[in-house]
């Protein structure tokens, strides 16, 4: 059946289609958005896992909070004076820690300014801050946007150094951070972190925290730091070596000044201070205090040995042994800050320009051309010849390498140079350098003062104060005490007479010019230091008894039995040299060297306290200590030291004794006043190397004036002025009439008709009064005419 076509039937309508294009974008938009989620989800799921990675220490040691509670830096000891000031340190860290009130607020102000403006307000971690740091390094992999890091952050940074983990280790070590962070500021309060930062932080030139940073830059404790010097230090936390005062002062100032702005920024300084403080110039006062440097680095290095083996015999509460180089003790000593200063300043003053005056004299010829075996033994003395010949290398190789160029840090009185040399002129220049050692003592206990090893730690560990070598005439006055000792006359003439001794390989000594005229009391011989009569009278007294004596004042060096002990051919160091001479200076009462006073721990507990040494009385005769020491003050008024009164203008009771060895290698001269031993030797490294005249060599040349020096400043300083009024002990009021006689004649004369008044007025000699003075027991067994004439004129007593 066909079927039928319908007729007039409308047609469906049918609803529009979407279009594939706006189909298709939502669906983008919807697998984007699922994107996102589950990017943040994985985001989320990484941080979470990484977050219990580092939590747990997989990355790195994350300390617990009890041991945050027990966090100890390593700090330096340090070695203080008896004035409580610091003399050197001992330290694998440079660092000493200080109290928050021993911090100035003005470094507190800057540092929060700086680093941390909302320091007060959060817990350790600034979240902003991470999470900004979290995506730049994560997301944009930009290792330059750092940043955000809170103090608290920054302590633990210090604590604990960063691991290297790969490409995560900025976010690993942040995250770390920030945990380490968190509990810091549940354990310790705001001040506390605040202090443990400033106490951690580096400021370059390998020291640590703001009292050894405030004592290198500004010579001063970090509580007196102005603003401008805080900005300063502040400042170079950014970059320690691009913002050093020293080394980068434009850059220095232009940080402080950022510094200062943003401490106005911050409320801590208004515009108008902010403004000054900018316009000030930038200053600093630069001083050094490691292991090596310092106002006493060789009496530091010396005490070492001594602190060493005490830490090995001690232990802490814990058990463990004492560490000198981190457990922060404290040892105080008898050295004098101000002394050190004034001997330091004297001997570089001095030095430089003695320096100056040999290098003029051998000009442009080398000091030991006649003997080239001292430059070959100065060779033999280095480091690289003696690790070149343990490693099997040829003479020949070796000096080749001794050639071959090099750079090389010299010392020069102009400061350190780097220059382009060889290892041979490296060794050349340092042969024709001349050194000194400088000691200073208490003679009534034996504290030592001040103490100088040599003219620069850094370059020459050699301690000059502990070296031995030959004393020249300060060796004398130990003759003229064992002739009194052993009966000869201080009234007695000599004759200046050059002899020769023909037992002794006919050796003759002469005296300095040449002058051998004429006769000399021991007085005018050792006041003017006549050679001939003080090896005539050691002959008289006996080698033996000479040695005797010796002994008896503490000196144990080798002493050759020879007449030229008279002249001081006996090396000693200039230690042992001082303390005889205050053993004679305490009329024969020894003491012995005291330095070390007590070890305290970091927190000021006392862990030990050392007993000055007993004195000890010998068998030297007062009395003849004192005559001696009478004429060693002649020695200073009318004879080899008059420098110290013409030059020096040394006032008060002095007394003193020059040396001068044979070819001018050593000078010496000892200066006493009633208070002080002081002494000082000048010469070269090897004895090979010294002046061709005595007119440069002798001591009153080239080592008075350090002492001299010395003295001048010391005695200048208000507070020791006083020091000039002390008096050395009176000796009898007749003996010290009898003893001023001239000191020299040029034709021996009887003297019978002084003698004669002498024995009508008092039935005695000059020597029987001398010998009553030094045995006044017997004093009253005989009475001159005199003293009985005088007698019948005193008003009995009742």
């Amino acid at each position: 059946m066909v079927a039928k076509k319908a007729k007039n039937k409308k047609p469906v309508k049918r609803k529009p289609r979407k279009s594939t294009k706006r189909k298709t974008k939502k669906n983008g938009k919807n697998r984007l958005f699922i994107f996102i989620l589950w990017l943040i989800a994985a985001g989320i799921l990484a941080f979470s896992v990484l977050f219990v990675v580092v939590f747990l220490g997989y990355t790195g040691h994350v300390p617990t909070s009890a041991q945050l509670i027990e966090i100890k830096n390593p700090q330096a000891s340090e070695v203080i004076s008896e004035d409580g000031k610091l003399l050197g340190r001992y330290y694998t860290e440079n660092r000493s820690n200080v109290s928050f009130d021993e911090i100035s607020p003005n470094v507190i102000h800057a540092l929060i300014a700086t680093e941390d403006a909302r320091f007060y307000e959060h817990r350790g971690i600034d979240e902003i801050a991470l999470m900004r740091v979290l995506v730049k390094t994560i997301l944009l992999r930009d290792r330059s946007a750092g940043g955000g890091s809170t103090l608290s952050q920054q302590v633990a940074k210090n604590l604990f150094p960063r691991n290297d983990v790969g490409i995560l280790s900025m976010p690993v070590n942040k995250l770390r951070e920030a945990i380490i962070a968190y509990r810091l500021e549940r354990i310790y309060t705001k001040e506390e972190i605040l202090t443990l930062y400033l106490n951690t932080v580096p400021f370059g030139e390998n020291i640590f925290g703001i009292e050894v940073a405030s004592e290198r830059y500004f010579s001063k404790n970090p509580k007196n730091l102005t603003v401008d010097e805080a900005a300063v230090l502040v400042g170079m936390l950014k970059a320690n070596s691009a913002y050093n005062p020293r080394l980068n002062p434009e850059r220095s100032e232009a940080r402080r000044n950022v510094v200062i702005s943003l401490m106005v920024t911050n409320g801590y300084l208004t515009e108008e201070e902010g403004q000054k403080f900018k316009e000030k110039p930038l200053r600093i006062k630069y001083t050094r205090i490691s292991f090596n440097e310092g106002p006493a680095p060789y009496f530091v290095e010396m005490l070492k040995p001594e602190l060493l083996d005490w830490c090995a015999n001690n232990t802490k509460e814990n058990g463990e042994h004492w560490n000198l180089y981190t457990d922060g003790l404290r040892i105080a000593t008898t050295l004098n800050a101000d002394y050190q200063y004034y001997a330091r300043q004297s001997v570089t003053e001095h030095m430089k320009n003695l320096q100056g005056i040999f290098d003029k004299h051998w000009s442009n010829a080398d000091p030991w051309r006649r003997n080239p075996s001292i430059l070959k033994r100065a060779v033999q003395r280095t480091d690289r010849y003696k690790q070149m010949k343990k490693a099997g290398f040829s003479q020949e190789q070796i000096d080749k390498a001794f050639n071959d160029e090099i750079t090389a840090s010299l010392f020069t009185w102009n400061g350190i140079e780097q220059v382009k040399t060889t290892p041979l002129d490296s060794v050349k220049h340092y042969l024709r350098l001349l050194n000194t050692g400088f000691l200073a003592l208490n003679p009534k206990n034996g504290d030592l003062k001040a103490w100088v090893g040599g003219i620069d730690f850094r370059f020459f560990k050699y301690d000059h104060v502990l070296s031995q070598r030959q004393v020249g005439s300060t060796f004398k006055p130990f003759v003229y005490l064992s002739a009194l000792e052993n009966g000869l006359s201080p009234f007695d003439y000599f004759p200046a007479t050059q002899k020769v001794y023909e037992e002794y390989d006919n050796w003759s000594p002469a005296n300095s010019g040449g002058h051998s005229d004429g006769y000399y009391s021991m007085e005018g011989a050792l006041s003017r230091s006549i050679n001939t009569v003080a090896v005539d009278v050691l002959m008289q007294t006996g080698i033996d008894n000479i040695v005797s004596t010796a002994r008896e004042l503490g000196l144990e060096a080798d002493l050759p039995k020879v007449p030229s002990l008279a002249l001081g051919v006996t090396s000693i160091s200039l230690k042992d040299l001082l303390f005889a001479y205050a053993t004679m200076l305490n009329g024969g009462t020894k003491v012995e060297p005291y330095y070390l006073c007590s070890i305290s721990s970091a927190d000021g507990k006392l862990l030990a306290e050392f007993e000055r040494p007993a004195t000890q009385k010998g068998q030297l005769n007062e009395v003849n200590c004192r005559i001696i020491m009478h004429m060693m003050e002649t020695a200073i008024n009318e004879g080899t030291g008059t420098k110290i009164r013409s030059s020096y203008r040394i006032h008060g009771d002095f007394a003193g004794k020059t040396g001068t060895t044979q070819n001018n290698s050593d000078g010496w001269f000892v200066g006493l006043t009633p208070n002080l031993v002081t002494g000082c030797w000048t010469g070269a490294e090897d004895p090979g190397v010294h002046f061709r005249t005595t007119t440069y060599g002798q001591g009153a040349f080239a080592a008075l004036p350090i002492v001299g020096k010395f003295f001048n400043k010391l005695y200048n300083d208000p507070r020791y002025k006083k020091l000039q009024a002390a008096r050395f002990p009176n000796l009898d009021q007749e003996l010290l009439a009898d003893l001023n006689i001239p000191r020299y004649k040029e034709i021996l004369e009887i003297e019978k008709p002084d003698n004669l008044l002498d024995r009508i007025f008092t039935g005695k000699s000059k020597e029987e009064k001398l010998r009553e003075i030094q045995q006044p027991e017997s004093a009253e067994t005989k009475k001159g005419l005199w003293q009985s004439l005088k007698g019948i004129f005193k008003k009995k007593k009742k």
